[in-house]
């Protein structure tokens, strides 16, 4: 699944090894010294070989005198091969950046260091090559060239593949790069930009790419995004070797199986089963290169370059004017989704004058639909964030945010969340439950004022109302939610239920004590027939003189449109106790209770319930006790 290694030195050699990507003008000599420096042709096609020039992406690795492994992602110089060079060059944060001695500074030099500048590489060695072909080195141009970029400070450093000049002191720069250069993310998400697919006679599907974010392991269930093929790792590669696990940052090679080669593009991205999400809208901090000769604007068509994958895209920028060389906030809308976070780079290319325009950095991969009033304060607070910050900076964004979601979305599943608190599945902000509890607190007291006698307000009417306060709030009006801010006021004693009512736990119903002995007196006055609740009602008992007497115990509720006397239960009870053994269908009861089976059916399914009685077939026997 890879090229011949070269020998290993013989002290230990550290896991991970660092990739380098090349850049610079085509025919500079990208290749002849990634070959020097490994012994390994990255130009792997023959049409490459028979021109002289790189077209696809190259691999090759080497040692160096620390004992570090490096990986070099060999890209074309060529302009009609920007888009290959860019699949190449996302994903990578470290640079060995070409010019020929003896030709100097060229366009694409130019444009692949505008591209590296704005994809913000962490580390870079400038290596001036064919020097013995030179009689003036330009050093000076190309440290003025570099002057105001990401690597300025990159060190220059004169060589020849051809008579070994340099070389040494060359591999001496690279070595001190790798050893000076951040730590990557290894116990994160695992995410492995695809740049190159095949087939091999014997293994099935495998994919290339570098590993950021996370580890990969033999066996893992993974999907491919954003087509969402499933597969299972089948097996590992890094440089020839085969692993049963890879850690980030590494070239790798990937053996799948339960998935197709045809199914796969360049521009997918390999990853864990849910821990990414595709998007196809993403805001951003953009900003032009340097060389762009004209302001940047939203009209015409662009290109997206981010990771290995390519989009079409529609701009928009926001502010009044075209932006500055310090750059703008926008959004840019996707053809096709992508896989992103925050903090990811990426490059926009004008498709009509086949040129770089402009890179920028993600600072939302899931921005709401509509940027709001509030779009430059709220992106300026994710410029300022770090990724520790991003789950409390989302809550406090989106009001609450589902606890399942904070992963995919943010990167992090944290058991604390700053400013919030876990209201049953969310991540509740804590401005959104104190205005939440307050609307229902609210809503009661006006309704007890109105109604002192209620037992209390419908459970339903109470969560309407703290789904239209998460409105009123600027949270998701979702019905879940606001029941679990309902149950949390209940847990908090703040509200009490009975039965499908709510009330302050501060409220106590006053007890209508005239209207209820006259409802008893009507209920008593229908004998085994009395009105329904709909009857009740009509005759002008409002449902809370209803729910006190059945409070009281003077009525029984034995369904939503039914009560009877406490009396008339009893003596049905007893005449089923009398049955004893033989037990008492709903006709027996109906009869001997001189009642209609509109009652009978009710009344023994409500004794059923309350666990009087128990059934068995046709027949309801009394239960002991």
């Amino acid at each position: 699944m890879g090229e011949p290694a070269a020998d290993p030195p013989q002290e230990k050699v550290p896991a991970v090894p660092a990739v380098i990507a090349t850049a610079g003008h085509v025919d500079h000599g990208k290749s002849s010294l990634v070959r020097r420096l490994t012994g390994i042709d990255p130009d792997r096609l023959e049409e490459e070989r028979r021109r002289g020039l790189t077209i696809e992406l190259g691999y090759a690795w080497c040692h160096l005198p620390s004992g570090r492994e490096i990986g070099f992602v060999d890209v074309p110089g060529h302009e009609r091969f920007v888009r290959t060079m860019l699949a190449g060059v996302g994903p990578v944060r470290l640079v060995l950046f070409v010019v020929a001695a003896d030709e100097g500074w060229k366009p694409q030099s130019e444009e692949h260091l505008e591209i590296i500048d704005v994809l913000g590489v962490q580390g870079a060695v400038v290596a001036l090559t064919k020097s013995d072909l030179a009689e003036v080195r330009p050093e000076d141009e190309v440290r003025q060239r570099l002057r105001g970029t990401a690597i300025e400070d990159a060190p220059i450093v004169p060589c020849s593949t051809v008579t070994g000049e340099g070389l040494e002191a060359l591999v001496s720069a690279l070595d001190r790069m790798v050893g000076s250069a951040a730590a990557p993310e290894r116990e994160g998400r695992a995410r492995q930009h695809v740049d190159r697919v095949f087939a091999m006679r014997g293994a099935g599907t495998v994919v290339t790419g570098t590993l950021t974010g996370g580890p990969v392991s033999v066996g893992d269930e993974i999907e491919l995004l954003p087509s969402g093929g499933r597969a299972r790792v089948r097996g590992l590669q890094t440089h020839r070797r085969t692993v049963d696990r890879a850690l980030p940052v590494s070239r790798l090679a990937v053996n799948l199986t339960g998935v197709e080669r045809g199914g796969i593009e360049r521009g997918e991205v390999l990853a864990h089963r849910g821990d990414w999400r595709t998007t196809n809208l993403i805001e951003a901090r953009i900003r032009p290169v340097r060389s762009l000769g004209h302001p940047l604007t939203a009209r015409g068509a662009f290109k997206l370059h981010v990771g290995s994958a390519e989009r079409d895209v529609r701009l928009r920028l926001y502010g009044d004017g075209p932006p500055g060389a310090e750059g703008a906030f926008g959004r840019i809308a996707l053809s096709v989704p992508v896989v992103v976070e925050f903090g990811d780079r990426f490059v926009l290319r004008d498709s009509g004058r086949r040129e770089t325009v402009a890179g920028g950095v993600v600072l939302d991969a899931d921005p709401p639909r509509r940027p709001g009033a509030d779009a430059d304060e709220r992106l300026r607070a994710r410029e300022r964030a770090t990724r520790a910050d991003l789950p409390s900076l989302l809550v406090r964004e989106r009001g609450a945010v589902r606890a399942r979601d904070l992963l995919p979305l943010t990167g992090i599943s944290p058991d604390v969340v700053r400013g919030a608190e876990l209201v049953g599945g969310w991540w509740v902000a804590e401005r959104i439950r104190e205005a939440v509890t307050r609307s229902i607190v609210e809503a009661l007291e006006a309704h007890h004022a109105s109604d002192p006698s209620a037992i209390g307000e419908d459970i339903d009417v109470i969560r309407s109302a703290a789904a239209e306060a998460l409105v009123e709030a600027r949270a998701p009006r979702e019905s879940e939610l606001a029941g679990a801010l309902v149950d949390r006021a209940l847990e908090d004693g703040v509200l009490v239920q009975d039965g499908a009512y709510l009330r302050l736990a501060s409220h106590r119903p006053a007890e209508p004590d005239d209207d209820v002995a006259r409802l008893v007196s009507v209920i008593e006055a229908g004998g085994t027939t009395p009105p329904t609740v709909s009857d009740l009602r009509a005759e002008g008992f409002s449902q809370n003189v209803i729910d006190a007497a059945v409070r009281s115990g003077a009525l029984v509720r034995i369904s939503s449109e039914l009560v009877l006397t406490s009396a008339l239960v009893e003596r049905a009870v007893g005449l089923i106790r009398e049955a004893g053994q033989d037990g008492m269908t709903v006709s027996a009861l109906r009869e001997r209770l001189g009642t209609t089976r509109r009652f009978a059916v009710p009344l023994l399914e409500h004794l059923d319930r309350s666990g009087v009685t128990r059934r068995e077939g046709d027949l309801r026997f009394a239960r002991r006790g």
